[in-house]
């Protein structure tokens, strides 16, 4: 049980939609992660399918039952938000267990669940600790296992790791991809971060001001994006995008070279990834330029390349490369891994 579909779902608020017409059927057992930029309705979104925020127009069904106009208790949802909201006077075991105990259950039972979800969790040694005396990451664990005891239809994830510093947001990815494996269980996760969109989900859908985008999984949306916003928005530097037009049976650069044109239509923009292109002497490329900034990264070095007309270049390049400021490069295109977009951004 956990699959969740939404029919031409919409919210208002007074005269504007921030929602508008979602159409999304999610599998028993996927995991789906909502992405895109602040204020794109991610949020709202989670925050409908829970029960938090009324929806405006259109059906929420779970396990094909309509819930539009149920409360948050009836749905059999659990959510974890990106604060942790713990009981700061109760023992860890008495945070996982509160929901049950007031639902009734018994207090053998309530042992049991919470036992079974430490385990799962790590969290086995830490039972009679109180939040203030745990980490961040710590924290969020017994937030979310308090969420597993329910026994829920799904999970909703709002933002979880936010708050978490680097080092702790990689150990709680391990630990969420872990706990997906293991459960086996419905999980939607809204996150600003696409590293851990990419990492974590089965399918990504990626949103902007309202609508959805695009809806596929992380390979699928990195290698066929279908417009110029998810192209730009998956990937990490995002990908270079250049204008052009096609001339001769070839794609001519806003004052660069040209590159083969493989028969495209209308095409207006070109896209490359910065992993797809080479360094190569001044003159030996499609287009020239010089070297602006050099970020070392370890095993990567981003280069920023001023391009004059066309702007700026990211390429990532090797960390034993030895590139340097104002050096003049050329720069090659693995032609074979370009994107073509319309006037409109829409893919070709």
């Amino acid at each position: 049980m956990g699959a969740i579909e939404l029919k031409g779902v919409e919210k208002w608020f007074g005269e504007v939609q921030v929602i508008k017409g979602i159409d999304l059927a999610i599998e028993e057992g996927e995991f789906i992660i909502f992405v895109g930029p602040s204020g794109c309705g991610k949020s709202t979104l989670l925050r409908m399918i829970a029960g938090l925020e009324e929806t405006s127009r259109g059906q929420i069904l779970i396990d094909g039952k309509d819930v539009t106009a149920e409360p948050p208790a009836k749905r059999g949802l659990a959510m974890v938000f990106q604060s942790y909201a713990l009981y700061p006077h109760m023992s860890v075991r008495d945070n996982m267990g509160f929901g049950l105990k007031t639902a009734g259950s018994p207090v053998a039972e309530i042992k049991r669940m919470v036992d079974e979800a430490a385990a799962a969790l790590r969290l086995e040694d830490f039972l009679d600790r109180r939040p203030k005396d745990l980490s961040g990451g710590q924290r969020q664990r017994v937030a979310i296992g308090r969420a597993i005891v329910r026994k829920p239809t799904a999970f909703l994830f709002d933002e979880p790791l936010s708050n978490l510093d680097a080092a702790l947001r990689v150990e709680m990815r391990y630990e969420i991809a872990k706990l997906s494996q293991t459960l086996n269980s419905t999980m939607i996760y809204v996150t600003h971060d696409q590293v851990e969109a990419m990492t974590l989900a089965d399918r990504i859908v990626v949103l902007n001001d309202g609508k959805i985008e695009q809806v596929g999984s992380p390979k699928d949306l990195y290698n066929k994006p279908s417009n110029l916003f998810v192209a730009q928005f998956i990937g990490s530097p995002k990908m270079n995008v250049l204008p052009c037009t096609l001339e001769n049976g070839q794609i001519k650069l806003d004052g660069g070279g040209n590159v083969a044109d493989p028969n495209i239509g209308q095409v207006a923009q070109l896209g490359v990834r910065p992993e797809d292109i080479d360094v190569t002497q001044h003159g030996k490329g499609q287009i020239n330029g010089f070297v602006d900034v050099v970020e070392y990264l370890g095993a990567d070095t981003f280069l920023i390349i001023n391009c004059g007309e066309l702007g700026k270049v990211t390429v990532r390049a090797s960390g034993e490369s030895d590139y340097v400021s104002d050096q003049k490069v050329g720069l090659s295109f693995n032609t074979n891994k370009l994107h073509y977009f319309d006037g409109a951004g829409k893919s070709l």
